[in-house]
């Protein structure tokens, strides 16, 4: 940020034109351009004191609705601003913006009640800085200004959006077959839960008392068992994929991280215990329908960037294929896509930004479903839906 220069340019212009007068008087022997020479000069220093003397300081708190925003969501900052002055200036307001973030960050000040308002909506995931607070104070006459900063920055994660996707037609469990829940309960009493002896180090506050005294020993509840389907999600983000890599922006790998994190919402919210990983094994987030889980996935998905290697699919999955399995990745071709296996997953949907020639029959003979990634990401979710998925392999 580019402090602004003292002088306006009008204030350069009087000063200027106070230096000619002189030196022209000086060359045609007119008295009178020496006096408004001198007058233009002292005008000008004078507006420079105004401005820049008096001594000011000042208190800035931000508020912003709402912690995560999201990419293409609108949220409203709110400011409290404190002035410690001999007077209050009449200027105007900016709040440094990032570029990852739009919006009118400026006003005249004061204001009334002594805070500053502005929505601003997302352009760009990542982590960014809002503020200092600039205050702008001009001279009467336009010729000197002075701009302060007062205040620290705020952080703000911008974080991907998330679409709505069409559910799945049948839900799928691990190593294929329709998937089910099931509950496994120990023990009996009100809270659903079963007790267990007490080892050291657990909280006096989850002694079961009423099994303790029925058992003659310290007893402590136990959450019950539960098993659920399982998905997983992998993001490639291998630079060789991807003709950005690094920390610019590219629109390609904006819409498969947007993917990403869409898969792994919808997925949780039809049931699935969803896992998602990078294509070098790093989890990025699990989702066992928590928020907080949620809200983890997303600000680790606001700084993923395009970098390393990726593994072998089936080394990723491990022993335990999942249900659905989704894998996104950028330029795929022919060679890639045949080496790219599903890993027994039940259901395996492959999407690619770019597909090279012959790429989506040899992802097609490897038992995925093929879909091209482009700007609307629900669409491309549409054309990799399986139809019928584990109808025909239902355990017993």
């Amino acid at each position: 940020m580019r402090p602004r220069r003292t002088l306006t340019a009008r204030g350069t212009g009087a000063l200027l034109a106070g230096i000619g007068c002189i030196v022209f008087a000086n060359l045609i022997g007119a008295a009178i351009l020496v006096h408004v020479g001198i007058l233009l000069i002292a005008a000008t220093a004078i507006a420079v004191l105004v401005v820049r003397l008096p001594r000011r300081s000042g208190n800035v708190s931000r508020q912003i609705s709402t912690d995560l925003l999201t990419v293409s969501e609108t949220s409203r900052v709110s400011v409290r601003f404190d002035l410690r002055s001999l007077r209050t200036p009449s200027a105007l307001w900016r709040d440094i913006l990032p570029d990852a973030v739009s919006g009118d960050a400026a006003g005249e000040f004061p204001t009334p009640n002594g805070r500053l308002g502005y929505s601003i909506t997302g352009v760009r995931r990542g982590v960014w800085s809002i503020g200092p607070l600039m205050l702008r104070t001009v001279d009467p006459f336009g010729l000197a200004q002075r701009e302060q900063a007062f205040g620290e920055t705020h952080t703000i994660t911008v974080v991907p959006e998330v679409f709505a996707l069409t559910p799945l037609k049948v839900k799928v469990g691990a190593a294929g077959g329709t998937a089910h829940t099931s509950t496994s309960r120990l023990g009996q009493g009100a809270d659903n839960l079963s007790p267990r002896g007490y080892v050291p180090g657990d909280s006096m506050r989850r002694i079961h008392w009423r099994a303790t005294a029925h058992r003659g020993q310290l007893m402590v509840r136990q959450e019950e068992a539960e098993s659920s389907p399982d998905a997983l999600v992998i993001l490639d983000r291998s630079a060789a994929r991807w003709a950005k890599p690094g920390d610019e922006a590219d629109p390609a790998f904006e819409a498969a991280v947007s993917l990403c994190a869409s898969a792994a919402v919808h997925l949780e919210q039809e049931g699935y215990g969803v896992d998602v990983i990078d294509s070098a094994g790093n989890a990025l987030g699990t989702l066992r329908g928590h928020e907080d889980d949620r809200e983890s996935l997303l600000v680790a998905l606001a700084m993923t960037t395009p970098r390393g290697e990726a593994r072998d699919a089936t080394a990723l999955v491990g022993g335990t294929p999942p249900g659905p399995l989704v894998y996104i990745t950028g330029s795929l071709e022919e060679d890639d896509a045949d080496a790219l296996r599903t890993a027994a997953a039940a259901a395996g949907m492959l999407f690619a930004t770019a597909l090279g020639d012959g790429a989506a029959a040899a992802a097609g003979r490897r038992g995925w479903r093929v879909a091209e990634l482009g700007d609307d990401v629900a669409a491309a979710w549409d054309d990799a839906l399986p139809d019928q998925i584990g109808v025909g392999d239902v355990p017993r």
